[in-house]
């Protein structure tokens, strides 16, 4: 490259004085500079650097032809090229070739006085990929003459060392970054220098103390070299780099793990040295003794001589990912909490649980200090196992994520924060889900206030009862049998019974919902009484079982200890205890899966196998809990290696795959000790480029990826506009269909803890990876942390139209084994609903299995249809073209700006030539086989011939707005409908360029014209700018409604003749359908919302194809299959993927590790990998899933227990036992029928308890309003006395009741008087009544309105009148009662009624007031009919 001016000029002033000649600029400036003279302050300067990409850079090279040429870099990165290939210039630009002070331009010196010996032309830099390379010439040897090139100039750079004193670094910037890291800033060199003097320091200390000799020095001061000179130039790639390139956090991680094994080796040789521990015995091994420091120091300066392998194995994460790993892990084996999603997650939850257990030492070490009388418990005790129990279950309920709970608090107690980041907030549609969070968190908490005490109240009084003392010797053995046996039944033989091949051996699940047999979902799925079952049995485990199982082995454990002290102080039994009876509660409470094995071995192996290796039942669980933990993680290493490696299965993506598979059997052994390691720590064991042959990767948390990525959509809100406009960004199927992953993911956020719980995953644990299957949308979802009611979870949607590999895999877990009739060899068959041989086989050696194949969950069905097809023929787009002009008339008649633009002067002035006789827009956008109200005598658009063709249907669109409008032909309102809809036809042949007679131009301008690219490029419209809403709210939403309307007319093309059908058919679509541009914020937000239909027209740009789809969207319950897959298969396979591309820098993208392989998944698992390494569509963030947000867990279980729900449960059965007191003592009535309003005898109303049972209504019809109410008494639900709102009715009223016999009354009664006015009920009490002025409120909650008085009628007005009800024509109720009473009685259930003076029919036509139909009291009514 060339250098700057300044020093270009001093090597041409000098040249001039030696030889006697002036050198010019280049001509390749001179013709920069002719092209960028336009531009005001672009100078034009040759580039100094690979790099230097500024305006007016000037690069030099040559071409594949060995032309050279130039190439001046512009405005934005583009740029103009010159070819210099004038032959007179070659000496010029070979003299500026000879001095370059360019360190990356090598050059030699052509003298001028050459004649026919042509020398080497220089061989400057390539632009292709900025590689420097030579090009070769065609010179004959013998007249080339090779001289010596001249030196570079050399660059150097100032070093301040002291004041006033510099020093010269002689480097140029890419030779000094290919030596050195470039430090972002003071920090950065302070951390530098302080861990490589510490990594010095401590180096220096163990040389001193003699912990090497002979070789081992050089070793190790080889390993103290590597970490220090990592700090100033980082290793790329690291194997243990999550990332490509610079990594800072790898520079810094070899220093710090030197320095804290280099501080381990040094503290246990001291205290192996000072033996300040006695040795303590435990399971058969000796803690604490010097031999034991010894050994560790040991194995400690060992792993430390082996860093050099170990980090060129990538078998130490990053520091921060090490850090979270340790906490995570502490957390969950030692204190039994969930797994974390950052390292600050990480750092709350362990320091939450380390608080509780410091709580709860002080309690439990009291207790055990002070001695046991006989058969008696202290009371310190008990309260210490309230509190843990009560603790454990709080803990267990409660996210590791305290985001929201932060939020939440910061919302009450620092408000004016909240509003101040609701004002700088971005104007977009709200988005409800972190409201629904908040609220749901609140619940969570307001329920634990309420349980903790109750459960601490309980545990204490069972503690102190002595019950476990008492019966120790019978009562552990009934605890443990019956925990076994429950657990078998609810973890191994239900989730066998309903999974799609149970055992393998079955070709259909025994228990099936009751969605299996449907081919098509219609409803949200049905609770089936053994989801009912599972989710009980779980319940009692989880509540009753466990917790009296740990403090059965509590107080047997402290009962000994204090009658028998043992080798252990009493403070590190306390500590034990503690520690041990917090993890278990918790893990019991929020994984119930996996306990019943871990109790069954601990019992098997200490009670019968080993029993004086025996610490303690409550410890002896701890540590078996441990060991299981990593028992279950190897059992599925192996069986994920085992199912890899099959020979009969393996699928070779490439030649190294077949070279490895023989060469990894002699090294099965190193397998398996490989995978006891990573078992042991918790490390993927990874395929090393998808092959037989496994290697360990480094330690990783449950959350895996150490980055937060997820996908970031593409759409208006984020892009400029000149970009939305030219380039379209974001049209790709793949940015386009991510947002129905993102349905996807709030729609499992509200259902899938509830159905985990209900058990339609099967069983299920942290780390857990399931694949959602359907037509066409393909998910993984991983689960993180799994707690006590709540789930957090990522998704990974996979494309929709994926690679060959991906079908193939798509197509293995969606097809069905039942047709396989094979046995070996032979097809002998198989008997009726038993899978055949083959068929068994093969599914056992599968890393994956189906769950559920009739999951249902709601989401938007998608129909495409291709808009070319729709548009081919000249009469289609004529009828989209009348459809496009019937809707702006609408949208102009609909407008509540119609009379501002009627009464607007200057669009009457520029819409008066219209009216002139004659006139014709003959726009040649225009014509006959397109536009039906075209005038061919005029040739153009009249407005009489608009009016001929559309006049009806402006009046009739006139005579349905409230105000009259005049609708004469030459009337304002039809000249402005003129007017827009030739404004609007002119700008659809404007944006297909003149060229609408043409297909792909006209798309095109559909197209434009439907994301709002209008372009008024006429005079004649400019009058549409007096107001922008004439484009905004009638133009651009009639070219989408004409859309919708020409798509209908395909199903019935006669339907829309009629201008009233027209006219219903457009106000329909425009309240339940969204049509709009998919690139505008608006169409995710109506996604997001649950809007019922969408249409949109989309454009797909691909590579092989250029097309426009219509595509149409309506909310449904879709069905899905569900198919777990083992979860160290998906570790491994990410693991490997991000060795290979990372480390191994394989950019191959057909390489073998990405081929389809059935049995493991491959293609499917490693395309879900974050990008780069994989190639999802959509990742979604960390997503917190509460049972409390699922609706049929919540009407199963009930609602929230708070403080609140007891106050209205206590007021409303107050309520019931007064009425049914007075209706009892009155007329013999039950409390069923006074709650109704009978009482009035004892033949009145039947009780609704005697009604013959109701089918239970589909979530649409619970969903809110939409769906007309069933004939009948209209009768709302009852609120709450208390006036919150909550509306929730007592579980023995339904909804609605059935209509009562005989003929309803065509009108209603005429009132015969007024009525009488109401006495105070047994369950009416006032604020001041006779008794005192404690009472309830009248009428409040109970039908009538607020502050209504207790005599039935306004405080200061007359009574209202009312009908007496007409009984007679029911045969059910007693005739004799008195009207009086029956419209005493009847009205109390909507006491609105009277109030509002409606006059009241027949019970049948009985009608509710709206307010209370309309009321979101009503919701809660109908969740209780599950």
């Amino acid at each position: 490259m060339g250098s700057p001016p300044s020093s270009l000029q001093e090597a041409q002033r000098g040249r001039a004085a030696s030889h006697s000649r002036a050198l010019t600029l280049p001509s390749a400036l001179h013709f920069a500079s002719s092209l960028l003279l336009t531009r005001a302050g672009a100078t034009v300067h040759e580039a100094c650097t690979f790099d230097d990409t500024s305006e007016g850079a000037v690069h030099y090279f040559y071409d594949e032809s060995g032309v050279r040429r130039s190439y001046t870099f512009g405005l934005a990165g583009g740029g103009y090229e010159n070819p210099v290939g004038q032959q007179g210039e070659q000496a010029a630009n070979g003299a500026w070739d000879r001095h370059s002070h360019s360190s990356s331009f090598h050059s030699t010196d052509v003298p001028e006085a050459a004649g026919s010996l042509n020398l080497l032309q220089p061989r400057p830099v390539v632009l292709q990929g900025m590689q420097v390379r030579r090009v070769p010439l065609e010179i004959p040897e013998e007249q080339t003459l090779m001289e010596e090139a001249p030196p570079r100039a050399q660059h150097s750079y100032k070093y301040w060392l002291l004041p006033g004193r510099w020093t010269s670094v002689r480097y140029e910037r890419l030779a000094l970054l290919a030596l050195l890291d470039r430090t972002r800033g003071l920090v950065e060199n302070i951390l530098g220098v302080g861990l490589s003097s510490l990594v010095a320091f401590l180096g220096y200390l163990l040389l001193l103390k003699g912990f090497f000799t002979d070789i081992w020095v050089f070793q190790f001061c080889l390993v103290i070299a590597s970490c220090q000179y990592s700090l100033l130039k980082s290793v790329q790639p690291d194997a243990a780099s999550p990332m490509h390139g610079h990594n800072w956090v790898i520079a810094y991680s070899r220093p710090v793990y030197f320095c804290i094994c280099c501080l381990l080796i040094w503290l246990l040789d001291a205290l192996g040295s000072a033996q300040p521990f006695p040795p303590v015995s435990l399971y058969g091994l000796t803690l604490f003794s010097a031999s034991f420091f010894f050994c560790a120091r040991d194995v400690a300066t060992v792993f430390t001589l082996c860093f050099p392998f170990v980090f060129l194995l990538g078998l130490l994460p990053q520091v921060n990912t090490c850090l979270m790993y340790l906490l995570e892990q502490i957390d969950m084996h030692g204190f039994g909490g969930t797994a974390a999603t950052s390292p600050l997650t990480a750092v709350f939850s362990l320091s939450r649980s380390l608080l509780a257990a410091a709580l709860l030492y002080g309690f439990c070490l009291g207790a055990i200090k002070t001695p046991w009388p006989e058969q008696h418990v202290p009371v310190l005790f008990s309260v210490f196992c309230g509190l843990l129990v009560a603790l454990s279950y709080h803990l267990s309920r409660q996210s590791s994520d305290p985001t929201v709970l932060w939020s939440l608090i910061r919302s009450k107690l620092f408000p004016e924060l909240e509003e101040r980041s609701l004002e700088t907030a971005r104007a977009e549609p709200p988005d409800p889900l972190p409201d629904k969070m908040r609220q749901s968190v609140r619940e969570v908490l307001h329920s634990d206030l309420v349980m903790c005490v109750v459960i601490a109240v309980l545990t204490f009084a069972i503690s102190a009862s002595t019950v476990f003392i008492a019966l120790k010797s019978v009562l552990g053995f009934v605890l443990y049998a019956l925990a076994g046996a429950v657990g078998f039944f609810t973890h191994y033989l239900l989730p066998q019974l309903r999974k799609q091949l149970p055992w393998f051996c079955l070709s259909q699940p025994v228990l099936k919902p009751l969605e299996y047999s449907q081919y098509e979902v219609r409803g949200a799925a049905q609770v089936m009484w053994f989801e009912k079952l599972y989710a009980g049995l779980q319940c009692v485990e989880k509540y009753l079982i466990y917790p009296a199982v740990v403090l059965n082995a509590l107080t047997v454990d402290a009962h000994t200890v204090v009658s028998h002290p043992d080798k252990f102080c009493l403070y590190c039994r306390a500590l034990l205890m503690t520690v041990a009876g917090l993890k278990l509660l918790r893990s019991a409470f929020c994984c119930p899966p996996q306990q019943y094995l871990t109790l069954a071995f601990t019992v098997l192996l200490f009670h019968f196998d080993y029993p004086r290796l025996s610490q303690g039942f409550l410890l002896d669980y701890f540590l078996m809990s441990l060991l299981c933990s990593k028992l279950w993680d190897l059992l599925y290493k192996l069986r994920f290696v085992l199912t890899y490696i099959a020979p009969w299965q393996i699928t070779w993506g490439s030649a190294f795959h077949a070279f490895a598979q023989p060469f990894a059997v002699p090294h099965s052994a190193m397998l398996f000790v490989q995978a006891l390691l990573s078992a042991l720590f918790s490390t993927p064991l990874n395929p090393l480029l998808g092959s037989a042959v496994f290697i360990m990767s480094y330690a990783r948390p449950l959350k895996f990826w150490e980055r937060d990525y997820n996908t970031k959509r593409v759409d208006h809100s984020n892009t400029r506009l000149v970009t939305q406009l030219d380039r379209n960004p974001g049209a790709d199927d793949n940015n386009l269909n991510s947002i129905f992953y993102e349905h996807l993911t709030r729609s499992l956020q509200h259902t899938l803890c509830g159905d985990l719980v209900l058990g339609r995953w099967g069983n299920y644990g942290p780390g857990d990876c399931f694949v959602l299957a359907s037509d066409y949308l393909n998910a993984l979802v991983h689960l993180i942390e799994v707690g006590n009611g709540l789930v957090t979870f990522q998704l990974r949607g996979l494309e929709f139209r994926g690679t060959y590999c991906q079908q193939r895999e798509v197509e293995a877990i969606t097809e069905g084994v039942e047709e396989d009739e094979g046995c070996c060899c032979c097809e002998p068959g198989h008997l009726p609903r038993v899978l055949s041989f083959n068929a068994a086989f093969g599914q056992r050696w599968l890393a994956w299995e189906v769950t559920a194949s009739k999951y249902v969950l709601e989401g938007y069905s998608i129909s495409d249809n291709n808009a070319a097809s729709m548009l081919q023929v000249f009469d289609l787009r004529k009828i989209l073209i009348t459809y496009y002009v019937k809707s702006i008339i609408y949208y102009v008649s609909r407008s509540p700006k119609l009379e501002a633009w009627l009464s607007h002067e200057g669009i009457a002035t520029a819409l008066r030539p219209v009216r002139a006789p004659g006139y014709a827009d003959s726009d040649p956008t225009f014509s006959l086989s397109v536009d039906e109200d075209y005038d061919l005598r005029l040739s153009g658009l009249s407005l009489p011939s608009f009016c001929a063709v559309h006049l009806e249907w402006i009046q009739y669109c006139a005579s349905r707005r409230g105000q009259p409008v005049d609708q004469d032909w030459n009337s304002p309102l039809v000249t402005l409908c003129f007017g827009l809809c030739v404004l609007g036809r002119r700008a659809l042949g404007t944006a297909s360029h003149s060229m609408s007679a043409s297909l792909e131009p006209f798309l095109y301008g559909l197209h434009a014209l439907f994301k709002g690219d209008f372009r008024i490029t006429s005079p004649r419209d400019e009058w549409v700018f007096a107001d922008m809403d004439l484009l905004h709210r009638v133009v651009a939403p009639g070219v989408r409604m004409a859309l919708k309307l020409h798509q209908d007319h395909f199903t019935s093309p006669d339907e829309y003749e009629e201008p009233a059908a027209l006219y219903d058919a457009i106000a329909a679509n425009e309240e339940r359908l969204v049509i709009s541009h998919e690139g505008d914020p608006a169409w995710r937000s109506a996604i997001l919302s649950n809007t019922p239909s969408l249409l949109a027209l989309r454009h797909v740009l691909d590579d092989a194809s250029d097309e426009y789809k219509i595509i149409m969207l309506n909310r449904r319950h879709l069905s899905f299959r569900v198919i777990k897959v083992n979860r160290e298969c998906v570790r491994g396979l990410w693991a490997g993927q991000q060795q290979e591309l990372v480390f191994l820098r394989n950019r191959n993208p057909e390489r073998g590790s990405i081929q389809n392989a059935k049995q493991a998944l491959r293609n499917m698992i490693n395309s879900s990998c974050d990008q780069p390494l994989g190639y999802p569509i959509y990742v979604s963030p960390l997503t917190t899933s509460l049972a409390g947000s699922h609706p049929q867990l919540r009407a199963l279980w009930g609602g929230p227990v708070s403080l609140g729900a007891i106050a209205r449960w206590l007021l409303h059965s107050w309520e019931r036992l007064h009425k049914g007191c007075g209706a009892g003592c009155n007329s013999g009535g039950n409390v069923d029928d006074s709650d109704c309003g009978g009482g009035g005898g004892g033949s009145g109303l039947t009780s609704l308890a005697s009604n013959p049972p109701l089918a239970q209504p589909t979530p649409e019809n619970t969903a809110g309003g939409d769906q007309p109410l069933p004939p009948g008494p209209a009768w709302g639900p009852r609120p709450s006395l208390s006036g919150s709102g909550d509306g929730r009715p007592p579980p023995l009223l339904q909804w609605p009741p059935p209509r009562l016999p005989g003929p309803s009354p065509a009108s209603p009664a005429p009132t015969e008087g007024p009525r009488p006015s109401r006495p105070p009920g047994p369950g009416l009490l006032s604020s001041e009544g006779p008794s005192g002025k404690w009472s309830l409120g009248g009428r409040k909650g109970l039908g009538g309105s607020e502050g209504e008085p207790a005599s039935g009628s306004p405080k200061g007005s007359t009574p209202k009148s009312q009908a007496p009800l007409d009984l007679s024509l029911s045969p059910d109720i007693n005739t004799d009662a008195s009207p009086s009473r029956a419209a005493q009685d009847f009205p109390c259930l909507d006491g609105s009624a009277a109030e509002s003076g409606t006059p009241t029919g027949a019970l049948g036509d009985w009608p509710a007031p709206a307010e209370e139909r309309e009321s979101p009291a009503a919701q809660p009514l109908l969740e209780h009919q599950y």
